[in-house]
């Protein structure tokens, strides 16, 4: 099985929760890589599943000057894919989010589970939901 998590970081939070995806998905037995958005193109989807990560921007929106115009470019792909979704946001609902999750599946996406949050900085239960994350995406 093999999972690429690709994210944007502006805080590092997001960074850390990828990383702690990694973690999961490494421990239940998948071949990972970790792929920062500027270092990903288009066959960086090129995997059986593929996590994403972004903070919430702006008015609950995915980071524009580089996430989402790589996600825009690679948003056909993802029709049949398997695709996780996290991010780290500092104030809102999560409406980027679902907004997110809504999009995936709209371009047939198929969600391994519903978009993870998490408010700030991850802390251990953050953490831990990271690493849950990455096992399911490894099933």
């Amino acid at each position: 099985m093999k999972v690429n998590i690709i994210y944007w970081s502006g805080t590092g939070n997001t960074q850390m929760m990828s990383e702690a995806v990694a973690e999961g998905a490494e421990g239940a037995g998948a071949q990972v890589s970790v792929i920062p958005v500027a270092a990903a193109d288009s066959s960086s989807v090129d995997a059986d599943v593929v996590a994403l990560g972004c903070p919430a921007m702006g008015a609950e929106s995915l980071e524009d000057g580089e996430f989402e115009p790589w996600y825009a470019s690679i948003k056909p792909r993802l029709a049949g894919k398997r695709v996780a979704l996290f991010g780290s946001y500092d104030w809102g609902d999560g409406e980027w989010m679902r907004n997110w999750q809504a999009d995936v599946e709209s371009a047939g996406g198929v969600m391994v589970a519903d978009g993870l949050t998490v408010n700030n900085t991850p802390d251990d239960s953050g953490l831990e939901a990271c690493r849950a994350l990455g096992a399911d995406c490894a099933k």
